[in-house]
């Protein structure tokens, strides 16, 4: 591994390196001589034998005698997760989706050897008639994306610091150190309206700018790779998929605002993105890009890793910083500023890992590039992880403004089964839901802040008109009760009574009272507590309350649950359907199911336990909830 003693012999590099990605780019298969396959190494691709099928074909190619004219190795996450593992052969731009091990025999004899694409790998696309496509630029999942956090995502082998350096890497790092002053870095933060990816939207050059001028010798750079929400996922893959990036995002920023150390806190819970930070600083430390005297430049700036044990909590910047100190994981209360005093009481920046991925193409290419997208008020992409009921769950990227139906219905194919959109809850569980009457919402700070939800991480969660409002709107209470640190009486109480009473009414023991007790209590605890966990947990109850309120009526005064999901409010009737085979009265554990051989059967609901073991085992679907 080159050990790289200036910017120039970076720059070199770059250039001697570069080719090597040449050879992904499109062409015809009569010009190919050399192939290379990509094969999907994040978490959800490996958890699917992803590693097995890079063995296999590996193995395929070898026998084949194939390894001087086809190589192949890892990438980070292509994001289509639904349809993993993912396999891109490159020049032939082919994109094979649900991947088995045993289908690389196929892959090397039909797609190397003969030249023929494997159809049955292929997506269908339904904008196209469910057309077979070989092109990830052809489905309706890729063509609105705009990837820019996510650019070396599935590009790249990120274990391997020349493929990032043979894409521009380091290269934006070696020009601030070279060319451009601390203020200019931080000018041109400021100028490309980049805001922070976490949660907050804080402006990152205005936070620079506060920490470089803080008065103190030692700063502190941390990235938070804490990621609490669950199914987000979206730093998660960027550690992944391009440890390198952040690795230099973080230098930059020690560099514009006067540090030399710089902390990784991420959650134990990653081992994958664990294991690839290790080997990117190590590599990039055996390149001579972290350490001392980075570049010939006397600039030193090294990162050490510091594990979080899952706290939801500590993804709150001051609770973080608690924790690496060794504390325990609790807000400080406000007015708290961490650029001036914060790690150790010194100066320190905290950005997550989605905003540092965003920097050194910023650097590059240019702060008014960057700003030509998303809108007046938030610029540039955002990373969303999309999950629930939709059919193309995944990683998306896409320009600030992109609104919730283009999000849904286009790049994430609508709602599967045949059922009908109901919400989709952004932000994560401290979000709100949002009905299908603000599906043309633009997707920034500002517009999901005015209908009551937030843009939060970029959790983005689908529900359809199976899913109770009610019953969603506890889950999410269930989980911010249980990660609540307990400090301030809002959030430890409050947030507690709110579950109570949401559990009360999907037992059908709730009354119009409750519901004007909801409203009070979320309000009170959204504007007393201590930190964002507090003051977010009751989004999903106010939002919930405001658009889906005949809902919550439902519940209280019929004592029905119209998407037939709160077990307590469900009756189970047997219908003229049944043939009185008996099998139901045999399997009711309750011994509330009354016939006659080939008579239609009863049940008497004052005993029936709502097991629903009677619906699952009647072969003629003679029951039915209601």
């Amino acid at each position: 591994m080159n050990n790289i003693k200036s910017f120039d012999e970076l720059q070199s590099l770059v250039k001697e390196l570069k080719p090597s990605l040449k050879l992904r780019e499109h062409c015809t298969f009569s010009h190919i001589d050399k192939r290379e396959i990509l094969v999907c190494g994040g978490t959800g691709c490996s958890s699917a034998d992803s590693n097995i099928i890079i063995e296999n074909l590996k193995k395929h190619i070898k026998e084949s005698n194939l390894e001087d004219a086809v190589t192949v190795h890892l990438a980070g996450c292509f994001g289509f997760c639904a349809k993993g593992p993912i396999v891109k052969i490159f020049p032939d731009n082919v994109f094979y989706i649900q991947v088995r091990p045993e289908d690389a025999y196929e892959i090397v004899n039909s797609h190397l050897i003969s030249n023929e694409v494997v159809e049955r790998l292929l997506f269908e696309e339904p904008d196209l008639d469910h057309k077979k496509v070989q092109k990830h630029d052809d489905m309706s999942f890729y063509k609105k994306q705009l990837r820019i956090a996510l650019r070396n995502c599935g590009h790249i082998n990120p274990e391997d610091i020349n493929e990032y350096i043979s894409n521009d890497g380091y290269t934006a790092l070696g020009k601030c150190l070279t060319s451009l002053s601390q203020d200019e870095v931080i000018d041109i933060m400021k100028a490309s309206g980049l805001r922070g990816r976490g949660g907050a939207g804080f402006p990152t050059g205005i936070k620079w700018t506060t920490t470089k001028n803080a008065p103190s010798k030692q700063k502190y750079v941390i990235c938070n790779a804490d990621e609490g929400d669950p199914g987000a996922f979206m730093d998660r893959s960027v550690l992944e998929g391009d440890p390198h990036s952040v690795l230099e995002s973080m230098a930059i920023c020690g560099y514009a605002i006067g540090s030399d150390t710089g902390y990784i806190y991420i959650r134990a819970e990653y081992p994958l993105a664990i294991d690839r930070l290790k080997i990117a600083i190590d590599q990039a430390r055996d390149c001579g890009i972290l350490g001392e005297n980075i570049l010939g430049t006397g600039f030193n700036f090294d990162i050490e890793l510091k594990y979080g044990a899952g706290a939801f909590v500590c993804g709150e910047g001051s609770a973080l910083i608690n924790s690496i100190e060794g504390n325990r994981g609790e807000p400080v209360l406000k007015p708290y500023v961490y650029a001036i005093q914060g790690l150790w009481d010194k100066p320190t920046c905290v950005n997550n890992v989605e905003t540092f991925a965003n920097i050194p193409i910023i650097i590059n290419k240019g702060s008014d590039w960057f700003a030509s997208y998303g809108t007046d008020d938030s610029k540039g992409t955002k990373v969303f992880a999309l999950g629930g009921k939709i059919n193309n769950v995944g990683l998306v990227e896409v320009p600030m403004g992109t609104t919730l139906r283009e999000i849904v219905f286009e790049i994430g194919g609508g709602i599967p089964n045949g059922r009908q959109f109901k919400a989709v809850q952004t932000g994560g569980p401290s979000g709100g839901c949002i009905p299908s009457k603000h599906l043309d919402t633009p997707i920034d700070f500002k517009s999901l802040g005015e209908i009551g939800s937030m843009m939060g991480s970029g959790g983005m969660l689908v529900l359809d008109d199976s899913d109770c409002i009610v019953n969603i709107c506890k889950f999410f209470l269930e989980f911010t009760v249980e990660e609540s640190c307990g400090k301030c009486t809002p959030c430890r109480i409050g947030n507690k009574r709110l579950l109570e009473i949401l559990t009360k009414i999907t037992e059908g023991n709730g009354t119009i009272e409750d519901l004007d007790k909801l409203q009070k209590l979320a309000s009170t605890i959204k504007s007393t507590s201590l930190c964002g966990l507090g003051k977010c947990a009751p989004n999903p109850v106010l939002s919930t309350l405001n658009y889906f309120y005949d809902e919550y009526l439902a519940h209280v005064i019929d004592k029905k649950c119209p998407s037939k999901k709160c077990q307590d409010l469900l009756e189970y009737v047997i219908t003229d359907a049944c043939i009185g085979c008996t099998k139901c009265s045999k399997i009711c554990p309750a011994g509330c199911i009354t016939g006659k051989v080939k008579e239609k059967h009863v049940i008497d609901s004052s005993k029936c336990l709502k097991c629903g073991a009677c619906m699952d085992n009647c072969k003629f679907s003679a029951i039915t909830k209601q």
